[in-house]
């Protein structure tokens, strides 16, 4: 299989054998390609030339899976994406298909990730569970019975655009009060810029000339208490939304990635305090807390080489 990962800043591909084993994987930059067309003829021709430079026959690739952010695999579009260049209903499914002729899935970077996760990681051999990303959006997607649930119309697992908050900030979806807008990066350096204008407290935050997700930690790390504070309030609201979460969907785990799940005990500790506190009580202590095992990139790339199975073979060319 051939799988693939498209950010808002990097596109990467790579040729995937059926036990999970990356053989070879390349990248380029996503925002170099602004045009869709462009984008569809560079990405493929970028995927054929990998197989030709390992020496892989076109014949032995079975079908393409693709992870982006907005991806929704039961429409095979991107939706309404608010960080890629490509706005609307994007079909890229069927536009890498019709080019590459080969069966192409597409995903969201949740889902993608949940399904490596299942295949290849922490959550080998569980039939109901959650995996949630934590990087520049929130996103998540659910297992159950061992098989990803994605609602009627392919949009199941937005959990980052639950409330939290009614009155809260207002999230890049356009409403108020989302997880997302406090447990995302952006939202952990608002969380940071509030609690600098509300306190005269020394915090070597106020040191720096661009205060990200991990500069802050870095700062926690230092022992700044006012950092310190910062994770503390997101990991709590964090843990609160995922308390909501588990007791509507019964876990077994809620299974962390992205590039955030860094932050380790600043983070995880006051989210599994407010999880406690808040969840069912017939599932108190006993739905467990994982961090994934496996880096952003190799997650991405097997969880989008185990998408391409959930479509049928098919090729215009064979």
């Amino acid at each position: 299989m051939i799988g693939g990962y498209i950010s808002p800043y990097t596109t990467t591909y790579a040729i995937v054998d059926i036990r999970g084993n990356i053989l070879a994987q390349d990248a380029f930059n996503t925002f170099e390609h602004p045009d869709l067309d462009e984008f569809v003829v560079y990405f493929c021709e970028q995927m054929m030339a990998l197989l030709v430079k390992q020496g892989i026959d076109y014949d032995r690739v079975r079908s393409v899976g693709v992870g982006v952010m907005s991806g929704n695999f039961v429409r095979g579009s991107i939706v309404n994406s608010p960080s890629l260049p490509w706005k609307g209903e994007v079909p890229l499914a069927s536009l890498l298909r019709d080019r590459l002729g080969l069966a192409v899935a597409v995903g969201n970077n949740a889902h993608i990730r949940a399904l490596g996760e299942h295949a290849f990681g922490s959550a080998h051999g569980m039939q109901d569970f959650i995996v949630v990303t934590l990087g520049p959006g929130l996103g998540s997607c659910v297992f159950s019975n061992g098989r990803p649930h994605l609602g009627n119309e392919g949009f199941a697992g937005e959990v980052g655009h639950t409330c939290i908050n009614p009155d809260g900030r207002l999230c890049g979806c356009g409403e108020r009060g989302c997880l997302e807008a406090y447990c995302a990066e952006h939202g952990i350096e608002l969380t940071a810029q509030e609690l600098l204008a509300e306190s005269d407290e020394p915090s070597l935050m106020r040191d720096r000339d661009q205060l990200s997700y991990k500069d802050i930690l870095d700062c926690c790390e230092q022992g700044d208490h006012l950092a310190q504070e910062v994770y503390r309030k997101t990991g709590y609201l964090l843990g609160a939304g995922m308390a909501n979460y588990a007791s509507v969907i019964n876990p077994e785990a809620i299974i962390f990635t992205g590039d955030i799940s860094i932050a380790g005990h600043w983070l995880f500790d006051p989210a599994r305090e407010a999880f406690e506190e808040n969840v069912f009580h017939n599932l108190k202590q006993k739905v467990k807390f994982l961090t994934s095992t496996l880096t952003g990139t190799e997650l991405s790339l097997l969880g989008a080489s185990a998408l391409a199975w959930e479509v049928k073979e098919y090729s215009l060319f064979k």
